[in-house]
């Protein structure tokens, strides 16, 4: 029972869950700010274009009452949520892409050989599978001697 309890310290413990927690809790605070906003400012301001409320849509059918306002409502709490979470995730990606250097190409080891398309050495002046002689078109020549 002693190593249970152990593992599970030990699990608790991690740095990825302790990570979590606090990303829930969070999650769950801002979520409630974010309800707010659309309970309590969005769904009235769009009331006063519509007359009502969208918590106040609703259809009743055979003595059920659909409330599909309050759906909408969730949805637009959902659109929120997740552009906000975009929004996040970019700003700490780009953060993390400041301090990261970009390395450099390195330059071709290897090319193409014009006759029989095989790849050979940079440096080679004949192809080893043709023996077709391969002009080094990077090099320039100097017209003006």
């Amino acid at each position: 029972m002693k190593k249970f309890f152990s593992e599970f310290k030990e699990f608790i413990m991690r740095g990825n869950v302790l990570d979590l927690a606090v990303g829930v809790i969070i999650g769950a605070a801002f979520q409630a700010i974010v309800t707010s906003l659309t309970s309590d400012i969005i769904s009235p301001i769009l009331g006063i274009f519509g007359g009502v409320n969208f918590d106040q849509f609703q259809v009743t059918i055979n003595g059920a009452t659909i409330m599909y306002g309050k759906f909408i409502t969730a949805v637009i709490n959902f659109l929120i949520m997740a552009f906000v979470i975009f929004l996040i995730v970019k700003l700490v990606n780009k953060v993390m892409s400041l301090g990261k250097k970009t390395e450099p190409e390195e330059a071709p080891t290897t090319k193409k050989c014009p006759f029989c398309f095989s790849e050979i050495d940079i440096k080679a002046t004949k192809c080893p599978h043709c023996t077709g002689d391969i002009i080094d078109l990077t090099e320039k020549t100097d017209d003006k001697k």
